[in-house]
This record gives structure tokens, C-alpha cells and sequence, in this order.
């Protein structure tokens, strides 16, 4: 018997010394150690700029074409329309309803880009209204993971020229988007986020590569890419302080970059690093990534996990 006991025994004092230590590095499906809404942000904020993205590009294809209904600069499983001009502006409608070109993502809604008319979309300064409307889309496998888009927001070409120019002349296309984003989320819960976001492409057509900045400034934060409330409804802060790179040969998803997430109403943070294979080991070359990592703190209580992209 008494051996029996101090079995039971050992083996307990075993599982509390695993669960201790485990708290301080979680793989994405075990992680429960860092304030919920921290990693909550976290996937919402990849989520949403996903989402942003698959619309974004599309915009920035069209505007480098000729603006009519020609196929030549059409998302797949969209149309293209366009209205009348009203006060100087006319407005165009991407409307989705299926798949994109990758088959990857699943989008319906309209994007609609407002431009006046004389804008000619690579001079430097160019400046157009993009508004999603009901904009929904999923990743192929994760239909409940569906996010739905309404915003307004300004696209400006800071520097000039398009897509197609890129090697050919020009060595880099740096776009400005400011504005909001409402968002809802899959458990249907809604948050409008403000965005303050520079978008720098370099690289050729088919093997493109995105850097990513925040310019935006809210009371003492600066160089905020993301800023707004929370599903917890906290106020929170998203700045970059290392640019994020995404490849075009990689789907658009981060390779590397930090970011910062900060809610100071609960004193508590969370550092995004990008860039780690399925081992949570940095990738390297033109090796593509599946997780990122995050570092989160609240007080003195602070760990550190590994998520999967979305």
C-alpha cells in the first residue's frame, strides 16, 4: 500500500511540475497561459488584414488596367461594373461570388472604388475611395471561420506607376490606406478598427513581395498600423516596429516582421513575430511559413507560443 501511495504520489508531483513549466512556451492548440483577449486580438487582427488583402490586391490590379469590363483585369468569379459620373467621380463595383484565381479563398460582396474622373492612377499622388460592402470571405477548409467587411477608406499611390511596371523601370510601388474597417467576426460579434497602413512592393509579377508599416498616431502611440476596440471591448493599440514582409510565392502570408499589440487599460501587450516553419523554428530562404510567435505579458506574467497562420 504505501508503495502504491508514493506511486500516485510521484506521478502527481510529475504532472504539476509539466503543467508548470508548460505555461511559459504553448503550441496554438494548448495555449491558455496568456490573457485571453491577447491571443483573441491576435488571430482577429491576422484574420482581418487576410481578408483586407485578398480585396486590396484585387483594387490595385484594376486600377493598373483600363478600367473597362475587359476580363484581362478581372478577379475570378467577379464582374465589373461601373456607373455614370456624378460631381466628377465615377464609381466602379467589384462584385465576387466564388472562388479567386488560387481557388483558396471564397469571397462574396462588392468592393466599390470611387475615382475622379482625369485620375490617372500611376502619376504619383493618385488618390481613389475604396468601400467593401458586405465583403465576406473565407480560406478553403474554414467556412466557419468566415469574416464579413464594411469600410471606407483612402488608397493613395505615393510614389507612382503599377504592378506592371515593376522591373521594368520601376523598382518599387508604395501605396498609403487610412481609414476605417468594420469587422464581423465568426461568432457574429461587430468592431469598427481604424487603419493607417503603407503598403511598399518590389519584385516582378509573380514573384512580388509586400512590406508592411503603420503611420498612424493616436494619443501617445505612433507608427500604428490598427487601432480600435477590441471583441473584449478594451481599447487597443497595433503598431509595427519591425516592417512585416509578405511573398507573393508564399500565398501573401507574413515571413517575417514584429508587431505590437498593446491594451493599456489591463497593462498587458503581446509581441507578433512572423516567420516559423510547423517546428516553431525560424524559416529560412525562400522557405514559406506556417506559424508566428507570439510573446505576450500582463504585470510580471509573461510566456510565449506559436500560432498557425490563418
Amino acid at each position: 500500500m504505501k508503495a502504491q501511495k508514493f506511486i500516485r504520489l510521484l506521478i502527481l508531483l510529475i504532472a504539476v511540475t509539466g503543467l508548470t513549466f508548460s505555461g511559459c512556451k504553448k503550441d496554438s492548440n494548448t495555449s491558455t497561459a496568456d490573457p485571453t483577449s491577447l491571443q483573441q486580438l491576435t488571430e482577429d487582427d491576422n484574420a482581418m488584414q487576410n481578408a483586407s488583402d485578398e480585396a486590396m490586391n484585387d483594387v490595385d490590379v484594376f486600377l493598373a488596367g483600363n478600367h473597362t469590363k475587359s476580363t484581362e483585369n478581372l478577379p475570378c468569379n467577379a464582374t465589373i461594373d461601373s456607373t455614370s459620373v456624378v460631381n466628377d467621380t465615377i464609381t466602379y463595383y467589384i462584385t465576387y461570388n466564388g472562388w479567386n484565381c488560387n481557388h483558396n479563398r471564397f469571397r462574396v460582396g462588392q468592393v466599390e472604388i470611387k475615382k475622379k474622373v482625369g485620375t490617372f492612377w500611376p502619376q504619383p499622388g493618385a488618390t481613389v475611395i475604396v468601400k467593401h460592402i458586405n465583403f465576406q470571405i473565407y480560406k478553403k477548409g474554414r467556412p466557419n471561420k468566415t469574416i464579413t467587411l464594411n469600410g471606407t477608406k483612402t488608397h493613395q499611390n505615393v510614389n507612382g506607376g503599377t504592378i506592371w511596371m515593376l522591373g521594368n523601370g520601376l523598382t518599387s510601388l508604395v501605396y498609403k490606406t487610412w481609414g476605417y474597417e468594420t469587422v464581423t467576426f465568426p461568432n457574429n460579434k461587430t468592431r469598427t478598427w481604424n487603419i493607417a497602413r503603407q503598403k511598399t512592393i518590389t519584385g516582378t509579377p509573380g514573384q512580388l513581395v509586400m512590406t508592411l508599416d503603420g503611420f498612424g498616431s493616436e494619443n501617445s502611440y505612433s507608427n500604428l498600423v490598427m487601432w480600435g476596440i477590441n471583441q473584449n471591448g478594451e481599447q487597443f493599440y497595433t503598431r509595427i516596429t519591425q516592417s512585416v514582409v509578405l511573398r507573393q510565392e508564399c500565398d501573401w502570408d507574413p515571413c517575417s516582421g514584429v508587431k505590437i499589440h498593446e491594451i493599456p487599460s489591463d497593462s498587458k501587450s503581446a509581441t507578433i513575430t512572423y516567420g516559423f516553419d510547423s517546428n516553431n523554428q525560424p524559416v529560412t530562404g525562400t522557405d514559406c511559413p506556417e506559424k508566428y510567435r507570439v510573446d505576450w505579458q500582463k504585470n510580471n506574467h509573461s510566456g510565449t507560443y506559436y500560432l498557425w497562420l490563418p
